[in-house]
């Protein structure tokens, strides 16, 4: 029989493992990650304890609707930063953890952290 070949990882795979490793959500602190794709941006703040997503936000979501940014993707990256630290609020979330899913801190993945912190999170 005949064993399957390795597949290469994608090197932002690697990455995001190698800090996974590192970072730990907790119901005190979870984890902030984002996930981007070439139009969208997406977040979720995750308790790795339980597994669970206690709440998700991003520009497909109902909030974003309707809402005129300038700066293109990165001021509705720095919007959805805004709003999932609303959210967090509203909760009762203020410390969390920042996984970056293996995406260089820079552009878009910066402004989402800009716009959580300017909405109140520590990190």
């Amino acid at each position: 029989m005949k064993h399957p070949k390795k597949v290469k990882m994608d090197p932002r795979e690697k990455r995001a493992h190698r800090i996974r490793r590192k970072i730990q959500g907790t119901p005190e602190r979870p984890r902030l990650a984002i996930f981007r794709s070439l139009t969208n941006i997406y977040v979720q703040l995750i308790d790795d304890t339980k597994g669970v997503s206690l709440l998700g936000v991003s520009t497909k979501s109902p909030e974003m609707k309707g809402q005129t940014v300038t700066g293109g993707k990165t001021g509705y990256a720095k919007a959805v930063g805004k709003l999932v630290a609303e959210k967090a609020k509203e909760k009762g979330i203020i410390n969390i953890v920042f996984d970056r899913s293996g995406y260089l801190y820079h552009g878009r993945i910066k402004a989402v952290a800009d716009g959580a912190r300017e909405g109140g999170l520590n990190f």
